[in-house]
């Protein structure tokens, strides 16, 4: 046996350190602390983002070609107040910024999905509770369920005229913004205009 395999199976012993996994609280103190240190960051409205976005037409060979014409003469590079070197370092750092910006969106992306996927299992983990639970309280011996059951009816009985409180009114007429009239059954079809209770 050589040396590098009997080295190699040494360390293949070797207990492997085990990645380190921060708690929700650790992480939002880790990006404050990266965001402070952060030079410009400039939060936008909605609004504001797509008044941004929809200015940026040029495309990234213009946009180059227009930066030189700043270096060709010094006449230029006064009129707009910036020497062509000071432009391309800007026009550098957004397309390294980028780079943080995809990273970003990946990293939310993931914690995101994540999240849902824990919301969607603790939804389904405490419906088959609840439906156990309802079926174990029909037992007079299981009394102490029948009070989390009934909350949990009232709780959705609410949620459910909530929902109905906050649905969508009748369409209205255009030219008034009233109610638009119900239509009349044709004649002869058996059923009067009113709707039906």
């Amino acid at each position: 046996m050589s040396t590098n395999e009997k080295t190699t199976n040494a360390a293949a012993d070797l207990p492997q350190p085990v990645p380190t996994t921060l708690a929700p609280e650790a992480v939002v103190d880790h990006l404050r602390a990266v965001s402070t240190q952060i030079g410009e960051v400039a939060p936008l409205t909605a609004a504001q983002r797509r008044a941004l976005r929809g200015r940026l037409r040029t495309t990234n060979a213009v946009l180059q070609a227009q930066i030189n014409v700043i270096g060709a003469l010094d006449n230029v590079a006064q009129a707009v107040g910036q020497p062509a070197g000071d432009v391309r370092q800007l026009y550098d750092d957004y397309n390294r910024w980028t780079a943080v910006e995809d990273e970003l969106r990946t990293m939310l992306n993931g914690v995101s999905g994540a999240n849902l996927i824990r919301r969607q299992r603790v939804e389904l983990i405490a419906a088959q509770a609840y439906s156990i639970g309802s079926q174990l309280a029909r037992d007079p011996a299981n009394a102490v369920l029948v009070p989390h059951v009934q909350e949990i009816k009232r709780l959705k009985s609410f949620s459910r005229r909530k929902k109905a409180a906050q649905a969508p009114n009748p369409p209205t007429s255009p030219a008034s913004g009233t109610p638009a009239p119900e239509q009349p059954a044709p004649e002869g079809s058996g059923t009067s205009g009113s709707p039906k209770a």
